[in-house]
């Protein structure tokens, strides 16, 4: 259950208000240059408090290595990394105990285990992703050997919708604004727009586009952990979200078979690709060489301050008010680092998996 990859696997666990989150990574290579530094610096993107526009609460997620590194380089033996829950306000949930919050996890998780914790989620908070960040590091640095790029950025909110080609995305450019948009005008109008709905007590969502750039021919195990398949998993396992595709996606069920067909043909190298992406870099469940390139579509934020009718753990009806957590009215900035994490991990993997073959 909270245990994801064959041979890079990473098990994480802690919830929003305990004592702390962390993560247990086996199969990680030896040898890997690694600092507390670079894993914060990459916390820092998923951070709470990083802008109007996020949460209020404020962790300085300061990254402990119980194991596995040692004088800054792995071991090749399980590593683990915890950060301490700082800013941690349990109380903030007491009105809340017995009441089941619209489109949370309160009602399954107490009806599953006939316990639940009362604390912001719990274990279903976002809160958690915090250990998936700092395994996707270690992810990342795998793949940067073998020139692999992974990058997500925010490409809707709501209505707001950019066509920025996701083969000419840069880091940079993600990160010129809050929101994670790398188009500067369309950037504009979806923090307008949550900023008006944080005003409102009101949430929004959207869709991330992530992009595996470089990507070798030959990644993915069919037919049970196809490369789609096991991304699809991967990422439809983080908080809020609710779709996912892959290349054409379900625009493709508008297209024929000849315009959906990518084309082969011998590039200038020598080698062979498709002149078009439709397949978003997989077929048959195997890369293909060309990027991969993947949607995930995030709901709006189920924490609102806008009175709701709801039940209390009798069945009785009550109007949930006065909710006094710090929450997102949009999780979508913060989602991008999460992303790139979950989409690092799975692409590491099976490099792992496959490396004698390259």
């Amino acid at each position: 259950m909270n245990t994801f990859g064959h041979i890079f696997r990473v098990t994480i666990f802690g919830e929003s208000h305990g004592g702390a989150v962390g993560c247990v990574i086996d199969g990680c290579p030896p040898k890997l240059k690694i600092s507390t530094a670079e894993i914060e610096k990459e916390l820092k993107r998923r951070a709470t408090g990083q802008s109007e526009i996020t949460s209020g609460r404020k962790e300085d997620d300061k990254v402990e290595i119980l194991s596995g590194v040692e004088n800054g380089v792995t071991l090749g033996t399980p590593i683990c990394m915890i950060v301490q829950n700082k800013d941690a306000k349990p109380e903030d949930y007491k009105n809340l105990e017995h009441l089941y919050r619209p489109s949370h996890a309160d009602f399954t998780y107490e009806k599953k285990y006939g316990i639940r914790s009362k604390s912001g989620g719990g274990r279903a908070s976002a809160r958690e992703t915090t250990a998936r960040v700092m395994a996707g590091v270690l992810a990342k640095k795998i793949l940067q050997q073998t020139g692999i790029e992974i990058l997500a950025y925010v490409s809707n909110v709501k209505n707001i919708e950019t066509e920025i080609d996701p083969e000419k995305v840069t880091f940079g450019a993600i990160q010129k604004n809050e929101i994670r948009c790398p188009d500067e005008k369309k950037a504009k109008e979806m923090i307008s727009l949550i900023t008006k709905m944080k005003a409102e007590g009101n949430s929004v969502g959207g869709v991330i586009t992530g992009i595996v750039k470089n990507c070798p021919i030959g990644l993915g195990e069919p037919v049970f952990d196809k490369l789609e398949a096991d991304l699809a998993k991967a990422l439809m396992s983080l908080p809020a979200t609710k779709g996912f595709e892959i290349g054409s996606g379900f625009a493709g069920t508008h297209m024929t078979g000849k315009e959906h067909n990518d084309p082969f043909y011998q590039k200038k190298d020598g080698m062979i690709g498709t002149k078009t992406n439709n397949s978003g870099g997989i077929q048959g469940g195997i890369s293909n060489g060309e990027n991969i390139v993947l949607r995930v579509a995030f709901k709006p934020t189920s924490t609102i301050s806008i009175p709701q009718e709801t039940v209390d753990d009798n069945g009785k009806p009550k109007t949930l008010k006065n909710v006094h957590g710090r929450h997102d009215p949009c999780v979508l900035p913060r989602a991008v680092p999460i992303v790139e994490a979950m989409m690092a991990i799975v692409i590491a993997d099976h490099y792992l998996r496959a490396k004698s073959i390259f």
